[in-house]
C-alpha cells in the first residue's frame, strides 16, 4: 500500500484523492498546506486522517510513502526536488515544470534516489486515448488534425474586475497554454512525436498573462493546429484527417465519443460511460510504476517533448 500525502487544496487535490480512494495499492493518509488550520480544515472535509502544516513536515514523516503535488504551477519545481531529496516518490500535476530542462534535472535526481517521478497527465492515461491510438492507423496517410480545449474560467470574471487569480498570474505559472493547451499539446506528442516545426500566435489579457492561443505543429507531411482558451468556450469535436477517412473527438482531455468517417461517408462510433475528466488513470499507472512492475521511461519522455513543445510555442508567440 503507498501511503501518500497532498500538496495544494485546490479542486484538482480534490479529484486527486477522489481518485486515490477508487485505485487499489494507494491511501491518501494525509494532505498539507502552509497554513496549519486550513490542512486540518481541508482534511476534514476530504475525509483524509493526517494534515501538515507545511510539505517540510510532511516530507519529514516516514509514514509518508509519496506525494501528490497539486500546488501553483510555479511552486512545483522545488517541491519536487525536496520529495525526491526526501526519498518520496512523486505524481507532478501538470504541467510538471516551466522547462524540459528542469524536468530532465529532476528526472535524472529522481533515478539516482531511487524513485518514481511522473507527470500527472490524465489524457495519457485515458480510456478514450487509448480508442483514439487503436484507430489512428485505420486512418491512412495522416494530413491534419486540429485539437483543441477552449472553455472559459469562471475566474475571468475576476481579471475583468481588475484581480489576478493565480490561474491568470504569470508570476504563478498561469495561463490558457499551461492549464489547457498542454492538452492538445500533448496529444499531438503522444500520438505523432515531436514536430518539426512550430509557429504560434496567443491573446493576451490584462494579467499579462494569454487568454487564448493558437498553435501550428508541423510534421513531414502532416499539419496539427492546437487551440486553447480560457475566456472563450468551444463546442465543436477535435479531429484527425487522414486520406483514408476521418476521426472526430468529442472532448481531447477525455475521448468518450469517437467516430470514424470513411471516404464514403460510411461511419462507425467508439462510446464508453466512463466518467469524463477522472484521474483514476494516471493514478492506478503511478501505483503500477512505484510497486516496479513498469518502468517510468517512457512516461518521462514523452512529458520531456511535450515541454520542449510548449517552449517552443511560447518563443513562437512572443514573436
Amino acid at each position: 500500500m503507498i501511503r501518500i500525502a497532498t500538496v495544494g487544496t485546490s479542486v484538482i487535490t480534490d479529484a486527486f484523492i477522489g481518485a486515490a480512494s477508487r485505485t487499489p495499492g494507494i491511501e491518501v493518509v494525509a494532505v498539507s498546506s502552509r497554513d496549519g488550520a486550513n490542512a486540518r480544515a481541508y482534511a476534514d472535509r476530504l475525509g483524509v486522517e493526517g494534515a501538515f502544516a507545511g510539505l517540510e513536515a510532511a516530507l519529514a514523516d516516514p509514514g509518508i510513502d509519496a506525494v501528490y503535488i497539486g500546488s501553483p504551477n510555479s511552486a512545483h519545481g522545488a517541491q519536487v526536488a525536496a520529495a525526491i531529496a526526501a526519498g518520496k516518490h512523486v505524481l507532478v500535476e501538470k504541467p510538471a515544470v516551466g522547462s524540459a530542462g528542469e524536468w530532465d534535472d529532476l528526472v535524472a535526481r529522481s533515478r539516482r534516489a531511487g524513485v518514481v517521478l511522473i507527470e500527472a497527465m490524465r489524457t495519457a492515461y485515458d480510456p478514450g486515448i487509448v480508442a483514439v491510438r487503436d484507430r489512428v492507423a485505420s486512418l491512412g496517410t495522416l494530413r491534419r488534425a486540429s485539437f483543441h480545449y477552449a472553455k472559459r474560467s469562471s475566474r475571468y470574471d475576476a481579471v475583468l474586475a481588475g484581480e489576478t487569480p493565480n490561474i491568470f498570474d504569470p508570476a504563478m505559472g498561469g495561463g490558457a497554454l499551461a492549464d489547457l493547451g498542454v492538452y492538445g499539446v500533448h496529444a499531438a506528442v503522444l500520438l505523432f512525436g515531436e514536430p518539426a516545426r512550430v509557429s504560434a500566435s496567443a491573446v493576451t489579457i490584462a494579467t499579462g498573462a494569454d487568454g487564448a492561443g493558437l498553435a501550428m505543429l508541423e510534421y513531414p507531411g502532416l499539419i496539427v493546429d492546437v487551440g486553447y482558451s480560457k475566456i472563450t468556450t468551444a463546442a465543436r469535436p477535435s479531429e484527425i484527417q487522414g486520406e483514408t477517412a476521418t476521426l472526430l473527438i468529442d472532448h481531447l482531455a477525455s475521448p468518450r465519443r469517437i467516430t470514424r468517417i470513411d471516404a464514403s461517408g460510411a461511419s462507425s462510433e467508439w462510446t464508453s460511460d466512463a466518467a469524463v475528466d477522472t484521474l483514476d488513470g494516471e493514478v492506478a499507472r503511478f501505483v503500477e510504476l512505484v510497486g516496479g512492475a513498469a518502468a517510468p521511461d517512457e512516461d518521462q519522455a514523452r512529458t520531456s517533448a511535450t515541454l520542449r513543445t510548449l517552449e517552443r510555442i511560447r518563443r513562437a508567440a512572443a514573436g
